[in-house]
């Protein structure tokens, strides 16, 4: 209703009150859907009857007292001012006819006399009084009440009374009480009173009165939408308000639920079934009701402002209505939903959902639906709804292959959220693979997974196993082999299993499977013989087309890596953060933690410790280290060796503090571990640990044939140790050892082999050897190295007396040093640094220089020649003194030493 129909109501009711005063008596009946308002328009009603001389008596029906016969008309007689025989004689005629059962529509004459009986106490005191009656809510009033308010209703034309009845359309309308509004109470004296919801004016004005105007106004449309102009709606959103905006939630929800049990019940049931079936076709079907019936219950539900357009208005109204109902009611509706959509060749995603909250069902087509929703929910990102499908197909399931592939299904699934969820299930697999029930491409996952967890003998025991299997001959099983046989050699070297030489028909293989084949041997390649153009070529082709989906995170995770170890980090990077982004928004956490762990890796060799800080971390709280298995030595190894750059030694502890598992050793996680632990243990000053770690790691990769120099150059930092013990000639041949196998195939391995070549070379040959290890590092994009080589280089031309160009060189070491996070001693004392020009403008940026002078004027401030600059730009000595002397007079300096440090980025 609205609220100027609300004051006319109430008008309404007052003039028909006066009518009764001068001996005219009338019915008025109230109605309109659920809380619209019509109790509260009651009651206002008769609280301003006494102030006119009337007297008001109320009553009002209930469901829970619907068959206590005579329980509204005794109300009415209890609150009646009855004198003491009045009262005894109403309360006999109240017993005798509780004791009696009418049982037809039509009284009977004892009935009859009783009816009357009871109508003539009240017609007696409207002698005394201008009576007034009020009963709401009659749509709830027992049978025999009713009939005898019918009765009094024909007698009011000759007495003082006004009966002013409410009832809810929503039942009356349905037809399934006994009586209708029109039979009882109907005739000249009858004035009908029908009230709506309220307008959107209407509701704008209440909710303006409560937010303000301008909020009421912002949102009014979706004020008006959820309350649907229900006033007991609108005052539970209102209590739910967030800045000016409805947010239906639990109270939104209870309001719903009080419109729906002051209605009948059936249409209490329409709203239950339609919350779980989710739409209003088929639900005639769901509930077994004629469909007349059905539309009348919806068109009754929409008038109360519950549905709209057969849909609650808000989930928070469907969601109410489901946690109400009774778990085998529940389950009841929900097998039958699921049936019923079955049939109708609903969407398998439809039915699983019925399916979940179905409890058991013994039928068929119940475990192939589940399995079918799985698949594409898993493709569309959603992995918790696929594997709630898997887990109750396994439960379903009773043939006990069945199971075993639903159980590997399972497994892959709960491996997106935690690799750890599924490891209970490998000694069950295991033994199912050793019954002879697990064979193909089931069992190299089963093998891939107990590899993960470091089960490696099961694992080969597995892969022995498919090597003497008939199923090692299909097609499918024998690109699955391919695959591994080429991730073991990369992953997991020194595992030796007889994997086959059939070579799979790529022409009739999955495009998916193609990929994985082809990014799985170029990371092979890369990390056995190193850089190889064919390899990264196909890495980069593989990643430009890749997305996350069902099978797609083995390819991206070696594409990546084959950049990352063939010293392309700086194209790694990007890919792997447009990766990263897409892993977040399928909510699949052991993936977004595995390319965490590659993009910490990829930071590293970009010398950008912040960010291997960051994303390491992120993968090991995103994953439990219980999920990460053996490999957890990725990300540990790039937290470690972060963390010890930047000077955070407890940190770094604390994490090598950590139990490992023994198998990690046995593969490349291992390498990652040994190195990462080799660089705390030389920085803490552990010097013979470190040696011990670079060494170990060194002979496996021998061992194992694994060449790529951007792996861990492990003889440069072996190098770096045997130079602490004093022994420069072992240094010295590691070093050339480096740079003769790997110098020209990594600008970042020459570069850190360059600084470390200087060190045992003589003091007046260092600056020559760092000048070229920062300009191989400065390319390669390896901060955190070439701060290092910076510091080393400003510490040799400290050395050789060149004291101002040591500082500028410091200032810009320490520039960079700042930059990616790391933690140096200085190499000059601080009052030498501070004196420098370098120093003192550092951080000025030139912008008055072409881009020629800009270029000449950094090589010139890192402290190269003129030659050195013409050698490296292509230019005469001439031109370069001649760009250095128009540099010197726009920036108004005496020569190169003052050259601002800023210049040199």
């Amino acid at each position: 209703m609205d609220l100027i129909e609300r004051d006319e109501a109430l008008t309404s009711l007052e003039d028909l009150l006066a009518n009764i005063l001068s001996g005219r008596g009338c019915v008025a009946v109230v109605g309109g859907p659920v809380a619209t308002g019509k109790s509260r328009l009651l009651d206002t009603f008769a609280q301003g009857t006494a102030e006119r001389g009337a007297l008001s008596i109320a009553a009002s029906g209930s469901p829970v007292e619907q068959d206590l016969p005579l329980g509204v008309l005794g109300q009415l007689i209890h609150e009646a001012p009855l004198v003491e025989a009045e009262r005894a004689r109403a309360m006999a005629l109240l017993r005798e006819g509780a004791q009696q059962d009418l049982g037809s529509d039509r009284l009977g004459q004892p009935h009859a006399q009783v009816v009357h009986a009871l109508c003539t106490v009240l017609i007696e005191l409207s002698e005394r009084y201008p009576l007034v009656i009020v009963v709401d809510d009659a749509h709830h009033a027992d049978r025999l009440s009713l009939l005898c308010l019918a009765y009094l209703s024909r007698r009011v034309r000759l007495a003082r009374i006004m009966m002013v009845i409410s009832h809810s359309d929503a039942v009356w309308e349905s037809g399934s009480g006994a009586f209708s509004c029109a039979q009882l109470f109907s005739g000249p004296r009858c004035h009908t009173i029908q009230l709506r919801p309220l307008s959107r004016a209407g509701v704008l004005s209440l909710v303006a009165a409560q937010v303000g105007a301008e909020e009421a106004e912002r949102y009014a449309e979706d004020w008006h939408t959820y309350s649907a102009g229900n006033p007991l709606l609108l005052r539970a959103l209102l209590e739910e308000r967030s800045e000016g905006r409805p947010v239906p939630g639990y109270r939104y929800g209870q309001a719903v639920l009080e419109c729906l049990h002051r209605g009948e019940a059936e249409l209490l049931g329409v709203a239950r079934g339609l919350a779980v079936l989710g739409q209003a076709d088929s639900l005639d079907r769901l509930l077994g009701i004629e469909r007349t019936r059905l539309d009348k219950a919806l068109r009754s539900l929409a008038m109360s402002g519950v549905l709209g357009s057969g849909r609650f208005l808000h989930e928070a109204a469907r969601l109410a209505v489901l946690a109400e109902l009774d778990p085998a009611d529940s389950m009841d509706l929900h097998r039958r939903a699921a049936e019923l959509r079955h049939d109708d060749g609903a969407p398998t995603e439809v039915i699983a959902d019925h399916l979940l909250h179905a409890g058991p069902l013994d039928a068929a087509w119940v475990v192939p639906v589940l399995t079918d929703a799985a698949a594409s929910a898993l493709r569309e990102g959603r992995v918790k709804p696929a594997i709630e499908y898997l887990r109750l197909a396994w439960h379903t399931a009773c043939d006990e292959r069945e199971r075993t592939r639903l159980a590997i299904l399972l497994m892959r699934a709960e491996w997106r959220i935690n690799p750890a969820a599924p490891a209970r299930r490998l000694t069950d697999l295991f033994e199912t693979m050793q019954r002879g029930w697990l064979d193909g491409s089931d069992a190299v996952v089963l093998a891939k997974a107990l590899l993960w967890h470091g089960k490696l003998d099961d694992a080969k025991e597995v892969f022995d196993h498919l090597a003497e299997s008939d199923a090692a001959h299909g097609p499918e099983t024998t690109m699955e082999l391919a695959i591994a046989g080429s991730w073991l050699r990369s992953t997991y070297p020194s595992m030796k299993v007889p994997l086959g030489e059939a070579q799979p028909r790529t022409t009739l293989a999955p495009l998916a499977a193609i990929h994985r084949l082809e990014s799985t041997a170029a990371l092979t390649e890369v990390i056995v013989n190193g850089p190889q153009a064919e390899a990264i070529a196909t890495a980069e082709r593989i990643l430009r087309v890749s997305h996350l989906d069902e099978m797609s995170m083995d390819t991206v995770e070696s594409a990546l890596l084959t950049l990352t170890y063939g010293g392309r980090p700086e194209q790694a990077a990007p890919l792997c953060e447009l990766f990263l982004s897409e892993a977040s928004a399928r909510q699949a956490p052991s993936r977004l933690a595995r390319l965490a762990a590659i993009r910490a890796e990829i930071a590293i060799r970009q010398g950008d410790l912040r960010t291997a800080v960051h994303q390491a971390s992120a993968g090991l709280e995103l994953m439990p280290a219980s999920g990460w298995g053996v490999t957890v030595g990725g990300p540990l190894a790039s937290l470690v060796i972060a963390h010890t750059a930047m000077g955070h030694y407890d940190t770094a502890h604390d994490l090598l503090d950590q139990p490992m598992l023994d198998a990690m050793f046995e593969t490349r996680y291992g390498l990652h571990y040994l190195y990462a632990r080799g660089r705390y243990s030389l920085a803490i000053g552990d010097v013979a640990s470190a040696l011990d770690d670079f060494q170990r790691c060194g002979e496996l990769m021998d061992t194992w044939d694994l060449n790529a120099p951007d792996l861990f150059p492990w003889r440069t930092d072996a190098a770096d140790a045997l130079l602490r013990l004093g022994n420069p000639e072992q240094a010295r041949h590691l070093i050339e050892e480096q740079l003769v196998r790997f110098g020209s195939s990594s600008m970042r391995i020459q570069g850190i082999s360059m600084r470390l070549f200087a060190a045992t070379s003589e003091m007046r040959h260092r600056p020559n050897l760092l000048r070229r290890s920062v300009d191989l590092l400065q390319s390669s994009g390896d901060d955190y190295e070439l701060a290092r080589s910076l510091f080393d280089l400003a510490e040799a031309y400290g050395k050789l007396g060149e004291r101002r160009r040591a500082g500028m060189i410091l200032v810009r070491a320490r520039t960079v040093a700042n930059e990616c996070g790391a933690a140096f001693d200085t190499a000059l004392p601080a009052a030498e640094e501070a004196d420098t020009p370098a120093a003192r403008d550092s951080g000025g940026e030139v912008t008055v220089l072409s881009e020629a002078e800009r270029r000449v004027a950094a090589l010139a401030a890192a402290g190269h020649t003129n030659r050195e600059i013409a050698g490296q730009l292509y230019l005469t000595v001439s031109t370069v003194e001649q760009h250095l002397t128009r540099t010197y007079r726009k920036l108004n300096i005496g020569g190169r030493s003052d050259l601002p440090a800023s210049l040199a980025f």
